[in-house]
């Protein structure tokens, strides 16, 4: 009887945190990377996008950088499961278990999934000087350059990086990788001819292509682009690198055991999120896809991640560059 009256405790404690959450405090989103860049950016838009259907709650960004954003994810993870700390990850949530090796936490346990909030198309670009004029020129210059090819990224575990291990892979070309601590330097060396090539997301090269400061090939998406801007570069599948398809996607997670009414109200306050128009037109000023599809749901969700575990675990480890 003893134990009953406190089961029967607990689930009305439980019952009435989730009926008041979030009771007139902040909800806090962990962004494990450093503010300005393009992840920050989503995360500022998506607080904006909550507060209305979290009943007006205040949603605050936390950025947490480090470790190829396991510094973050771990803050999280060992947060309390009170709904009010959540974490919003890239693609990182896929590359992080292989990449660290001594990661703290474990991707697929240690979290709730709330639902995947967009995906942002990679541009393949090259120096302005590079003579290739499109893809298939590109291929031959590459063939014809072997062993003296260097490709930029913004660090270890950055979308550039995870962009150019792929492209490696698929064309069977090995390059010179040459990290820098952002995107913004990678960019600027690329522009002044110091690297050759970059694979980085159109929220950063977009402002490069149209300014016509670096040259663009193709984008890694399944589909061309609809934006004006970017609609009549090929994608590398239709270039002739059959299924090559990359996006850095973004998705919502709460710490492992938050009660699930606290997790229903979070996750249905992202879906409503993701139809609001003001936040559909800000991704898209940011080159970004608003999700609409299962992953939104918190089951779609995770086996989207565990899909992409799969994916990038080999790549990496044949790459042997680690994070840690």
């Amino acid at each position: 009887m003893k134990k009953l009256f406190v089961l029967v405790a607990v689930t009305l404690a439980v019952c009435a945190h989730a009926q008041d959450f979030p009771a007139g405090k902040p909800v806090t989103i962990v962004v494990p990377f450093a503010a300005g860049g393009p992840t920050d950016r989503v995360a500022r838009d998506l607080a904006e996008a909550l507060r209305k259907p979290l009943g007006g709650a205040s949603v605050i960004i936390d950025n947490v950088p480090g470790a190829g954003s396991s510094i973050g994810a771990a803050k999280v993870a060992r947060a309390n499961p009170d709904g009010y700390t959540l974490l919003l990850n890239h693609i990182a949530m896929a590359t992080v278990p292989t990449l660290v090796r001594n990661v703290p936490f474990k991707v697929e346990t240690d979290f709730e999934y709330l639902g995947i909030v967009n995906d942002v198309p990679m541009t393949l670009i090259a120096k302005p000087s590079l003579p290739a004029t499109n893809y298939k020129e590109l291929t031959a210059w590459i063939a014809a350059n072997k062993g003296k090819i260097n490709l930029g990224n913004a660090g270890i575990g950055s979308a550039s990086h995870l962009c150019g291990l792929l492209y490696q892979s698929a064309t069977k070309t090995e390059m010179t990788p040459v990290p820098y601590k952002g995107t913004a330097p990678a960019i600027t060396d690329l522009i002044g001819g110091q690297i050759d090539l970059l694979c980085d997301q159109s929220t950063n090269t977009s402002p490069q292509i149209e300014a016509k400061k670096v040259k663009a090939y193709a984008v890694t998406t399944p589909k061309r682009l609809t934006t004006p801007l970017l609609k009549d570069l090929p994608t590398l599948d239709e270039a002739g690198l059959k299924n090559f398809q990359v996006t850095i996607w973004h998705g919502l997670y709460a710490p492992k055991g938050t009660p699930a009414p606290v997790l229903k109200k979070i996750s249905d306050a992202l879906k409503a999120a993701l139809k609001d128009a003001d936040f559909i037109k800000r991704e898209e000023a940011l080159g970004a896809v608003v999700a609409a599809d299962g992953r939104i749901e918190p089951e779609g969700h995770k086996k989207f991640v565990a899909a992409e575990i799969a994916k990038w675990s080999p790549i990496i480890k044949a790459a042997g560059v680690y994070a840690d």
